[in-house]
């Protein structure tokens, strides 16, 4: 016997006795039933079937010899794809030892069948989909999309900026680059897009297939999403809704302006490379399968959460994760690695928590469940303890100047419209109002402009 017959043995009172379960089914002899409950433990996590014990838990006993064994044996080897299933005797009772299987999903000649509590469940058409999908056997990026042919939706403008940043040269036919990018399939002479080839490369027109491909950009007051300060939907092609997210995000995020030499640099309060990496990560990664949710990012005064549906790939826990490179949308993953907006070795996680590191902010927060979260926090919502923190990661000296040349922009700004409220402040240089505020407070002191009238109706004017 072997160590796993021993095991079986020596719990067999205990497991009769506790009845049936997710991973326990009782069965008063091997009927046409058998094969459909094998594959069912084998697509779920494993289990054990005895047979010669009734529903209730009493020994019944069956036909525990050479015969019966190998007609058992017949049957199972009608799964597809072959499974082993060990199988041992005990008080007349056989034990079969069905193991977790490795190339899910199994089937027998009823169909698929999932164990779901104690009961075998036979899957209909959606949720064998669903259960295809959620094992990676269907990858939404390599379905081709009949209704979608190139010659009626092409994004030409897309199309010639992806070779451009891929380097590919445009001599070959754009049918030939599709299809090598797995992009695009010809059918009787016609070529469509897949799903990958749609959202780096079709035309919207606001069409309603692709709507959970849009990523949702907001900007709230306060810690929560109860006062909503701007927002704006991204519904182009993949490429241009990262870049998009990302210039919400500066629009909207302090920044600092630093003269090192003679070039003028900027510093976001939140590391830029860490926050790209997480957009990226977002739309690549999620869940395109699951059309009632968008890639999120969000904007508070204490953080920024970017989040996308799907929570993380199947193969990932959280003892490996960030270490372990898994890509649910594997066609989404090499284009964007061909124009190097992601990495090919998984190092996403570890560069988001090393750009943070090095910028002196904390490191990213990490939730996933049904969604996927990366949460960045921010300081104190009043702008001076974001300069302050932007100021540790400047050398000695870039902070004064940072702000002296904010002034001399504000002064430029003023000779050439002559007057300016604060709002207008903010728009023209994408600060926070309190930081505008402070800025000509300090320049109203310091006799460099003047102010004119008071509360709402003020307005600045240059020293004459």
């Amino acid at each position: 016997m072997t160590g796993e017959n021993i095991m079986i043995i020596n719990d067999f009172d205990v497991i009769i006795s506790e009845g049936e379960s997710y991973t326990v089914e009782f069965k008063e002899s091997a009927d046409k039933s058998l094969p459909s409950e094998v594959c069912a433990f084998a697509n779920a996590s494993g289990g054990r079937i005895f047979i010669g014990v009734h529903d209730s838990g009493r020994i019944v006993g069956t036909d525990t010899g050479n015969a019966a064994r190998s007609r058992i044996q017949d049957t199972i080897n009608k799964i597809e794809p072959k499974l082993r299933v060990e199988l041992s005797i005990h008080k007349n009772v056989v034990v079969l030892n069905v193991p977790e299987g490795t190339n899910k999903p199994y089937s027998c000649p009823d169909g698929f069948y999932l164990r779901s509590g104690p009961n075998s469940q036979k899957l209909e058409r959606e949720s064998i989909v669903e259960f295809f999908q959620n094992e990676g056997r269907i990858r939404y990026d390599k379905i081709v999309r009949g209704e979608l042919p190139i010659d009626e939706r092409f994004n030409e403008k897309a199309y010639n900026r992806f070779l451009k940043l891929a380097k590919i040269s445009s001599v070959l036919e754009k049918e030939n680059v599709l299809y090598n990018l797995n992009c695009g399939e010809t059918i009787d002479k016609k070529t469509f897009f897949t799903n990958a080839g749609a959202i780096f490369f079709r035309t919207n027109d606001e069409d309603s297939i692709f709507q959970h491909a849009v990523v949702v950009c907001a900007l709230y007051k306060g810690n929560d999403k109860l006062y909503i300060l701007d927002a704006k939907e991204l519904d182009a092609d993949i490429v241009s809704n990262i870049d998009g997210a990302m210039t919400f995000l500066k629009k909207h995020l302090r920044m600092s302006y630093v003269i090192k030499t003679v070039q003028r640099e900027n510093i976001l309060e939140l590391p830029e490379d860490a926050l790209r990496e997480a957009v990226v990560n977002a739309v690549c990664h999620r869940d395109y399968f699951e059309e009632g949710a968008r890639v999120m990012v969000e904007i508070f005064d204490d953080r920024v959460d970017i989040t996308n549906p799907g929570g993380i790939c199947k193969g990932i826990t959280e003892q490996n994760f960030g270490t372990v490179s898994i890509t649910r949308n594997p066609i989404i993953a090499d284009m964007l690695h061909r124009i190097n907006y992601i990495e090919r070795m998984g190092t996403g996680i570890i560069r988001m928590k090393n750009a943070a590191r090095e910028a002196n902010v904390a490191e990213p927060e990490f939730e996933f469940s049904g969604f996927f979260k990366v949460t960045f926090k921010r300081n104190a919502s009043d702008d001076s303890s974001g300069c302050q923190a932007v100021a540790k990661r400047l050398p000695s000296g870039c902070q004064a100047v940072a702000t002296a040349d904010r002034k001399r922009e504000i002064i430029a700004y003023l000779k050439k419209n002559h007057s300016a409220k604060v709002s207008d402040f903010v728009s023209a240089f994408g600060l926070s109002d309190g930081r505008i505020r402070a800025l000509l407070r300090e320049m109203v002191a310091d006799g460099m402009i003047e102010k004119i009238g008071d509360n709402r109706y003020a307005y600045y004017v240059p020293i004459q």
